[in-house]
């Protein structure tokens, strides 16, 4: 088994900040990597503050702005955490500092794998699916919202067959090091693992920052509940053109079942069961919306978008998750606001 004693983590948010400091106090040899030379700065001399649920530390580690900036050395494991829509960006200048056992895992929102594969080597790509929350105060100052886990695993694309997972020895190494922050568990389907996240993102992140509320009114109103439902009965099909078999979402939330129940109580236990989530989590308020919030562009294209542009290629209508984008992007562009009139449209019934 290889042994991972240099470890980069590219992204210094909430997830990727949190991530790297625990690693670091754990006594891992880690290296922290962030686009903003004035936060690189703070890091390596005063250090990551967290606060939260685990209460307070502070921990001093390296820390540069580019890869211009760093001493020649290889890297045995690179985590990305970066918004997807730096993915690129941010692996600019990163070539010279991997060897050919590099692995490098994959923590963005969505199906980043794709993105990472064309510009790496699909095989050092590694999935993650995280599963707790965190937020940023300010450059360097971060709060861990909530506890949960990760899910890892091995992922392999190639030209003639779908992605599809496999299991190999460096995986319970990755493990033990993302133990040191959560528990982590490794998955032989982590392609359904990450689709599953990937529709819940699709149906509270972009809702919520299509509509401005926050998730717990979002779904205790009936039409926000139907529409989550249509977004997820867009998804599976599309899932099963790609021969992903969808996991059940944090142990509970099956979306074959969701889509197959048609009867009146079948409907009556998807709104049931929307609406406790709408209320253990409703002071939430969508990553999306704070983005649009701050003037910043969002991660659509790797949400909903993604739905949208793996329906075309295999035939499949997902005129929902079409609308949601074309909205989302206009919101980007000045040309509308998030609010209650974006539903009044179709095809959401308006």
């Amino acid at each position: 088994m290889a042994v991972m004693n240099k470890i980069l983590m590219i992204g210094a948010g909430a997830i990727g900040g949190i991530t790297a400091a625990y690693i670091k106090k754990a006594g891992y040899d880690i290296t922290i990597i962030t686009k903003y030379r004035e936060v690189a700065q703070s890091i390596a001399s005063e250090g990551i503050h967290i606060r939260g649920i685990r209460g307070s530390i502070q921990v001093v580690m390296p820390a540069y702005a580019s890869f211009a900036d760093m001493t020649m050395q290889k890297f045995d494991l690179v985590f990305h955490s970066t918004k997807v829509t730096d993915l690129a960006a941010a692996l600019e200048g990163i070539e010279p500092f991997l060897h050919e056992c590099t692995l490098v895992v994959s923590m963005q929102n969505g199906l980043s794998e794709y993105s990472l594969d064309r510009i790496l080597s699909g095989s050092r790509v590694v999935g993650c699916v995280v599963g707790w929350g965190a937020t940023l105060l300010s450059p360097g100052d971060l709060e861990m919202t909530s506890e949960g886990e990760f899910v890892i695993g091995n992922i392999l694309i190639n030209k003639d067959e779908p992605m599809s997972a496999f299991i190999d020895e460096s995986l319970p190494e990755i493990r033990d090091i993302l133990n040191c922050v959560v528990p982590t568990s490794i998955s032989k389907n982590i392609l359904g693992e990450l689709y599953a996240k990937l529709i819940i993102n699709s149906c509270i992140t972009s809702l919520g920052a299509l509509s401005g509320l926050t998730l717990g009114t979002m779904l205790s109103r009936r039409k926000f509940r139907n529409i989550f439902m249509e977004i997820m009965r867009e998804a599976i099909p599309v899932a099963q053109k790609m021969n992903i078999s969808v996991a059940v979402y944090a142990g509970k939330i099956n979306f074959y079942q969701w889509a197959s129940r048609t009867s009146l109580l079948g409907q009556w236990m998807n709104h049931l069961s929307i609406y406790i989530i709408g209320l253990k989590y409703r002071r939430l308020r969508s990553s999306m919306l704070q983005s649009l919030e701050r003037g910043k562009l969002t991660e659509i294209d790797a949400l909903n978008g993604f739905l949208v542009s793996e329906g075309r290629k295999v035939g499949l209508a997902v005129p929902v998750n079409e609308a949601i984008v074309r909205m989302i992007h206009e919101i980007e562009k000045g040309q509308r606001q998030p609010g209650l009139k974006n539903f009044d449209e179709p095809p959401f019934g308006g």
